[in-house]
Protein backbone atom coordinates (compact mmCIF):
# COMPACT_ATOMS: atom_id res chain seq x y z
CA UNK A 1 0.00 0.00 0.00
CA UNK A 2 2.61 2.82 0.82
CA UNK A 3 4.16 1.51 -2.85
CA UNK A 4 1.36 2.07 -4.34
CA UNK A 5 1.03 5.32 -2.51
CA UNK A 6 4.42 6.49 -3.21
CA UNK A 7 4.32 5.72 -6.79
CA UNK A 8 0.97 8.23 -6.99
CA UNK A 9 2.72 10.98 -4.99
CA UNK A 10 5.63 10.93 -7.32
CA UNK A 11 3.33 10.68 -10.87
CA UNK A 12 1.04 13.53 -9.36
CA UNK A 13 4.71 15.85 -8.53
CA UNK A 14 5.76 14.62 -12.16
CA UNK A 15 2.28 15.85 -13.74
CA UNK A 16 2.29 19.25 -11.55
CA UNK A 17 6.19 19.76 -12.69
CA UNK A 18 5.23 19.66 -16.39
CA UNK A 19 2.19 21.70 -16.22
CA UNK A 20 4.33 24.09 -14.58
CA UNK A 21 7.09 24.08 -16.62
CA UNK A 22 5.25 24.45 -20.08
CA UNK A 23 3.32 27.39 -18.58
CA UNK A 24 6.90 28.62 -18.28
CA UNK A 25 8.13 28.16 -21.35
CA UNK A 26 5.06 29.73 -22.91
CA UNK A 27 5.59 32.45 -20.95
CA UNK A 28 9.14 33.02 -22.13
CA UNK A 29 8.06 32.70 -25.32
CA UNK A 30 5.91 35.48 -25.19
CA UNK A 31 8.64 37.69 -23.82
CA UNK A 32 10.73 36.43 -26.84
CA UNK A 33 8.05 37.82 -29.00
CA UNK A 34 7.32 41.02 -27.01
CA UNK A 35 11.38 41.82 -27.20
CA UNK A 36 11.20 40.66 -30.89
CA UNK A 37 8.96 42.92 -31.57
CA UNK A 38 10.75 45.81 -30.15
CA UNK A 39 13.68 45.62 -31.67
CA UNK A 40 11.76 45.15 -34.94
CA UNK A 41 11.97 48.81 -36.92
CA UNK A 42 8.71 48.01 -38.81
CA UNK A 43 6.65 47.60 -35.78
CA UNK A 44 8.60 48.98 -32.97
CA UNK A 45 7.83 51.96 -31.01
CA UNK A 46 10.81 52.82 -29.69
CA UNK A 47 13.13 55.38 -31.83
CA UNK A 48 15.91 54.01 -33.74
CA UNK A 49 18.54 55.08 -31.50
CA UNK A 50 16.34 53.45 -28.47
CA UNK A 51 16.31 50.57 -30.61
CA UNK A 52 19.97 50.05 -30.65
CA UNK A 53 20.12 50.36 -27.02
CA UNK A 54 17.33 47.95 -26.29
CA UNK A 55 18.14 44.49 -24.38
CA UNK A 56 14.83 43.36 -23.55
CA UNK A 57 12.07 43.97 -21.40
CA UNK A 58 12.17 43.79 -17.19
CA UNK A 59 9.96 41.17 -16.06
CA UNK A 60 8.69 39.81 -13.02
CA UNK A 61 9.29 36.45 -12.21
CA UNK A 62 7.26 34.24 -13.74
CA UNK A 63 4.11 33.40 -10.70
CA UNK A 64 1.74 30.75 -11.57
CA UNK A 65 -0.26 32.57 -9.01
CA UNK A 66 -1.26 35.16 -11.50
CA UNK A 67 -2.36 32.47 -14.44
CA UNK A 68 -5.88 32.63 -12.61
CA UNK A 69 -9.38 30.68 -14.09
CA UNK A 70 -12.08 33.45 -14.16
CA UNK A 71 -15.87 33.19 -14.45
CA UNK A 72 -16.79 34.70 -17.46
CA UNK A 73 -20.21 36.38 -18.25
CA UNK A 74 -21.31 37.78 -21.42
CA UNK A 75 -22.64 41.10 -21.59
CA UNK A 76 -26.40 40.83 -23.58
CA UNK A 77 -27.45 43.77 -25.57
CA UNK A 78 -23.94 46.05 -25.06
CA UNK A 79 -24.01 49.74 -26.02
CA UNK A 80 -21.20 51.35 -28.06
CA UNK A 81 -18.87 53.79 -26.55
CA UNK A 82 -15.92 55.92 -26.61
CA UNK A 83 -12.98 54.61 -25.19
CA UNK A 84 -10.81 57.65 -23.62
CA UNK A 85 -7.42 57.19 -24.90
CA UNK A 86 -4.07 59.43 -24.52
CA UNK A 87 -4.87 62.19 -27.08
CA UNK A 88 -8.46 63.10 -28.98
CA UNK A 89 -8.61 59.65 -30.56
CA UNK A 90 -11.86 57.87 -29.36
CA UNK A 91 -12.25 54.42 -30.60
CA UNK A 92 -15.54 52.62 -30.34
CA UNK A 93 -15.36 49.84 -28.25
CA UNK A 94 -18.31 47.64 -25.93
CA UNK A 95 -18.23 46.01 -23.23
CA UNK A 96 -17.76 42.10 -24.32
CA UNK A 97 -18.12 40.51 -21.23
CA UNK A 98 -17.29 40.82 -16.95
CA UNK A 99 -14.79 38.34 -15.39
CA UNK A 100 -14.46 37.30 -12.08
CA UNK A 101 -11.51 35.25 -10.19
CA UNK A 102 -9.58 35.36 -7.37
CA UNK A 103 -6.39 36.22 -6.08
CA UNK A 104 -4.85 35.35 -2.76
CA UNK A 105 -8.43 34.67 -1.99
CA UNK A 106 -9.63 38.12 -2.44
CA UNK A 107 -12.25 38.22 -5.17
CA UNK A 108 -12.42 40.59 -7.75
CA UNK A 109 -13.83 41.57 -11.05
CA UNK A 110 -13.24 43.20 -14.77
CA UNK A 111 -14.68 44.26 -17.54
CA UNK A 112 -13.59 42.87 -21.37
CA UNK A 113 -14.29 44.95 -24.22
CA UNK A 114 -14.12 44.34 -27.71
CA UNK A 115 -12.92 46.60 -30.30
CA UNK A 116 -15.40 48.14 -33.25
CA UNK A 117 -12.59 47.83 -35.61
CA UNK A 118 -10.71 45.32 -35.04
CA UNK A 119 -13.57 42.50 -35.59
CA UNK A 120 -13.74 43.23 -38.45
CA UNK A 121 -10.56 41.93 -39.77
CA UNK A 122 -10.36 38.22 -39.98
CA UNK A 123 -7.16 38.37 -37.61
CA UNK A 124 -8.85 40.12 -35.40
CA UNK A 125 -12.65 38.83 -35.37
CA UNK A 126 -12.44 36.82 -31.84
CA UNK A 127 -9.85 39.29 -29.61
CA UNK A 128 -11.18 40.61 -26.56
CA UNK A 129 -9.08 43.55 -24.92
CA UNK A 130 -8.27 43.85 -21.29
CA UNK A 131 -6.53 47.11 -19.99
CA UNK A 132 -6.29 47.23 -15.96
CA UNK A 133 -4.50 49.80 -13.68
CA UNK A 134 -3.26 47.72 -10.20
CA UNK A 135 -1.41 49.12 -6.93
CA UNK A 136 2.00 48.85 -8.82
CA UNK A 137 1.01 51.55 -11.37
CA UNK A 138 3.41 54.25 -11.00
CA UNK A 139 6.02 52.83 -8.82
CA UNK A 140 7.25 49.36 -10.47
CA UNK A 141 4.79 49.14 -13.45
CA UNK A 142 3.97 51.95 -16.06
CA UNK A 143 1.72 54.22 -14.24
CA UNK A 144 -0.83 54.37 -16.96
CA UNK A 145 -1.98 50.71 -16.66
CA UNK A 146 -1.10 47.90 -18.28
CA UNK A 147 -2.90 45.75 -21.37
CA UNK A 148 -3.71 42.02 -21.57
CA UNK A 149 -4.99 40.33 -25.23
CA UNK A 150 -7.54 37.82 -24.99
CA UNK A 151 -9.70 35.37 -27.14
CA UNK A 152 -13.46 34.70 -27.44
CA UNK A 153 -13.88 32.12 -25.05
CA UNK A 154 -16.17 29.10 -25.80
CA UNK A 155 -17.69 28.08 -22.32
CA UNK A 156 -18.40 30.27 -19.27
CA UNK A 157 -15.22 30.20 -18.26
CA UNK A 158 -11.47 31.83 -19.18
CA UNK A 159 -7.72 32.51 -18.49
CA UNK A 160 -6.46 35.26 -17.59
CA UNK A 161 -2.42 35.13 -17.53
CA UNK A 162 -1.17 38.38 -15.18
CA UNK A 163 2.31 37.01 -16.64
CA UNK A 164 0.85 38.39 -20.39
CA UNK A 165 0.43 41.77 -18.72
CA UNK A 166 2.28 44.63 -21.52
CA UNK A 167 2.98 47.89 -21.60
CA UNK A 168 0.76 50.46 -23.93
CA UNK A 169 3.22 52.15 -26.13
CA UNK A 170 2.88 55.36 -24.60
CA UNK A 171 5.06 53.99 -21.98
CA UNK A 172 7.79 54.08 -24.45
CA UNK A 173 6.81 57.42 -26.91
CA UNK A 174 4.96 60.69 -26.27
CA UNK A 175 2.84 60.58 -29.96
CA UNK A 176 1.42 56.96 -29.91
CA UNK A 177 -2.27 57.13 -28.51
CA UNK A 178 -3.15 54.48 -26.00
CA UNK A 179 -6.24 53.31 -24.76
CA UNK A 180 -6.60 54.66 -20.81
CA UNK A 181 -8.09 51.62 -18.35
CA UNK A 182 -11.82 52.33 -17.10
CA UNK A 183 -12.00 53.20 -13.72
CA UNK A 184 -14.09 49.54 -13.19
CA UNK A 185 -10.98 48.27 -14.38
CA UNK A 186 -8.83 49.13 -11.42
CA UNK A 187 -7.88 46.99 -9.01
CA UNK A 188 -6.98 47.41 -5.41
CA UNK A 189 -3.94 44.75 -5.20
CA UNK A 190 -0.45 44.30 -6.48
CA UNK A 191 -0.24 42.57 -9.92
CA UNK A 192 3.49 41.44 -9.21
CA UNK A 193 3.84 39.65 -13.04
CA UNK A 194 3.92 40.51 -16.56
CA UNK A 195 6.29 43.71 -17.72
CA UNK A 196 7.70 46.12 -15.55
CA UNK A 197 8.21 49.52 -15.90
CA UNK A 198 10.34 51.06 -18.75
CA UNK A 199 13.78 51.09 -17.99
CA UNK A 200 15.60 54.70 -18.00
Amino acid sequence: MKTILAMFLVLTNTIVFAQDQSHAEKIKAFQEELNAEFKNPEKSPLSKKEQKKFTGHDFYEINEAYRVKAKFTRVLDPLPFKMKTTTNRAPTYEKYGEVVFEIEGQQHKLTIYQSHSLRQTEKYRDYLFLPFTDLTNGEETYGGGRYIDLRIPDSDSIEIDFNKAYNPYCAYNNYSSCPIPPKENNLDIKIEAGVKAVKK
